[in-house]
């Protein structure tokens, strides 16, 4: 059967399958990733691998760490944990880099980890962008991560793929991050939700590798878990070039042997070669399916700008120019952008200017090497020149740490990726995300510009969505301890992005004296205060579409499941909340025609909690859910799922894996 580029890889990177055994969009399997990254919540990994009984890692060269999103803060406590983290790095003999060589995943990029045609996780939700160069990308939680540590493998349900064709060229001063912010405020009705994206088109020709790391990183934003480039004649050039100067400074952040030697042996010729050699092997296949299929037209693409406060919003500069929006703080900084591409041409725009009075305009690479390479050029001076305020390289103010942070009232512009209300300081402030072109250009005037030549203000786009023609569907194996039926009545919360702060208040997060019974008294609390009063042990949740967004507390799982809630049901979920929910032994199961239906059915009963009286029983056996006097489809529960079921969670899980 056809595969995606997306279900190739999977299938590469995928361990315990059937002899001939095909992987395909909705498969639970269980991955050996290349690689897995941790970033500061190494920290909180620790624990987690140590409270199952691990001494040492599977594979120490699987294992990336890396400090840099607090690393501005020099207090004791920040700095006894980083000091805990490098030793545990040292003594385990993970690849570790420090605080000040830069953002995790532009560190990811830089030394090979991220591969064409390869797999690697991390514990950051902007995995997504190592897509950039073709290497299959995707967030992971902690649990996860140490589960990796432990086995070198976790679970991963392969998600469905959406082909994005950019045709066109871009117009003059147009870059990748225009294109991503003109995707996310485009094609802003979840399109791409929990789903992989796929890019390809004649317009990827004008994209180079940095502008790609910007796009595939804001998938994240669009809502998609991948965001997957072709590997093409620009990716071996820039690979080409890249491992010319690794040759030339050496590796770093690897252990020494015995002998205090290092080697890479992820960036070198041999590798590039056998690269070339399987290339035709890193393509989907012609009539592989894909679930939607978007068309974005590059030259409709103008200088745009998302927000405030929302990637779902977006703005043509040249409209925004006519408001005279005024700017307080602008900011160059993030693994979205801040690389040697974006600093030259933030650099040719102030030379010779002066950021405005009133505009504090902060600036941080990258990585140390974006950082060394931009001073070398002189780039970093012509900012400095202007008034910018340098910062270390790392996340800093992207994710509302150290200086510079947004205060009551006033109005940012970004390079960064995300906007979200409070994200970059006060939640009574203003954040916009454009393009460093834009960004500099602002910093300049003091009010949101750019130097417009072209004016379109329309974009140019098509959505085309795919029905998959019914195929006779293989009985699914049943692992002994798994039921082949789950059965109850269903309880209906019927809205869409129902959080998990609705579903586990936040107050609650960090009490650590909660027991299993408290939860269950306080699930849903803010979501219905009466689901307590109505939801009884045995009952199976539905809930609406994109259930479980939010935050990525663990409670919000287990207080249902400690509820006596048979399983969940929703027409879509947050991938977090997925797969924290399996992580504990609870399962999700996605069904949108049945949520449909229910809302349909229920349209006009107020309720927040609805006990329909309807009984549904769940066949794992067959992949079928039958509720009511209907039957629905529902993906099919593989063994690697089934396993951390019955052992009650992917902790017991690891444990079981490590005994054998």
């Amino acid at each position: 059967m056809p595969q995606t580029l997306v279900e190739k890889i999977a299938q590469k990177y995928a361990v315990g399958l059937k002899p001939m055994q095909e992987i395909h969009a909705g498969d639970y399997i269980t991955v050996q990733p290349a690689y897995v990254m941790t970033h500061d919540n190494t920290g909180a990994v620790i624990p987690k691998f140590k409270s199952i009984g691990a001494t040492k890692l599977a594979n120490p060269r699987q294992v990336v760490i890396t400090l840099d999103h607090d690393i501005q803060n020099k207090d004791e406590k920040n700095l006894n944990k980083y000091k805990r983290i490098e030793e545990f790095a040292r003594e385990m003999g993970a690849d570790f880099y420090p605080a000040g060589r830069g953002i995790g995943h532009q560190i990811m990029v830089e030394e090979g980890y991220a591969f064409p045609g390869t797999m690697a996780v991390a514990s950051d939700s902007h995995s997504n962008m190592y897509g950039g160069i073709g290497c299959l990308g995707t967030p992971i939680v902690r649990t996860d991560a140490a589960s990796i540590w432990a086995t070198g493998k976790t679970w991963w349900q392969v998600p469905q793929t959406v082909k994005v064709m950019l045709t066109g060229k871009l117009s003059k001063g147009v870059t990748g991050k225009d294109v991503i912010i003109a995707l996310c405020g485009y094609f802003n009705n979840d399109e791409v939700l929990n789903c992989a994206v796929e890019f390809t088109g004649d317009g990827i020709r004008e994209l180079s590798i940095d502008q790609r790391l910007s796009i595939a990183n804001m998938t994240t934003e669009w809502g998609a878990v991948v965001g997957l480039f072709p590997i093409d004649n620009i990716t071996l050039d820039w690979l080409k070039k890249r491992i010319d100067y690794i040759e030339k400074r050496g590796p770093e952040g690897v252990p020494s042997d015995a002998d205090g030697n290092v080697s890479n042996p992820r960036l070198n010729k041999e590798r590039l070669n056998e690269l070339k050699k399987n290339l035709s092997k890193l393509t989907p296949d012609d009539d592989a399916f894909y679930a939607k299929e978007l068309t974005i037209d590059l030259s409709s693409i103008e200088p745009v700008v998302s927000g405030p406060n929302s990637v779902k919003k977006y703005s043509p500069v040249s409209e925004l120019m006519k408001k005279k929006v005024k700017i307080d703080k602008a900011y160059l900084v993030s693994c979205v952008n801040s690389r040697l591409e974006d600093i030259e041409e933030a650099a040719k725009i102030v030379k010779g200017k002066k950021i405005a009075p009133h505009v504090k305009f902060y600036i941080a690479a990258a990585s140390s090497e974006i950082q060394k390479e931009s001073e070398r050029k002189g780039y970093w001076q012509n900012l400095l020149d202007a008034g910018a305020i340098p910062l270390p390289p790392g996340c800093g103010p992207c994710i509302g740490l150290g200086t510079g942070l947004l205060e009551d009232g006033e109005v940012g512009i970004s390079a960064t990726n995300r906007n979200f209300k409070g994200r970059m300081g006060s939640p009574n402030a203003f954040a916009y995300l454009a393009s460093p072109a834009v960004v500099t250009h602002s910093a300049i005037s003091g009010y949101i510009s750019y130097d417009i030549t072209d004016s379109k203000h329309t974009i140019t786009g098509s959505i085309k969505i795919n029905s998959k023609s019914e195929t006779h569907s293989k009985q699914v194996e049943i692992m002994e301890g798994f039921p082949t039926e789950i059965k109850g009545e269903i309880i209906f919360c019927p809205q869409d992005n129902l959080n998990t702060d609705g579903i586990y208040p936040g107050k609650y997060t960090y009490n650590d004296e909660m027991t299993p019974q408290d939860q269950a008294n306080v699930v849903m609390e803010n979501y219905d205060p009466e689901f307590k009063n109505i939801a009884m042990e045995g009952d199976i949740l539905v809930g609406g579409f994109n259930f479980g967004t939010g935050s990525s507390r663990e409670q919000a799982a287990t207080a249902l499941k400690y509820k006596g809630i048979n399983l969940v049901i929703a027409g879509s979920f947050s991938e977090t909340y997925k797969r924290n929910a399996i992580n504990n032994g609870f399962l999700a199961i996605e069904c949108p025609q049945l949520v449909t239906d229910l809302k349909n059915k229920f349209q006009d009963n107020p309720a927040k909690t609805i006990r329909t009286n309807i009984i549904a029983a769940v066949d794992f056996k067959n992949s079928k859910l039958m509720a009511g006097d209907k039957i629905y489809g529902i993906s099919p529960v593989g063994i690697s799922a089934q396993e951390i079921i019955v052992a009650g969670g992917l902790e017991n899980w690891i444990k079981k894996n490590m005994e054998k």
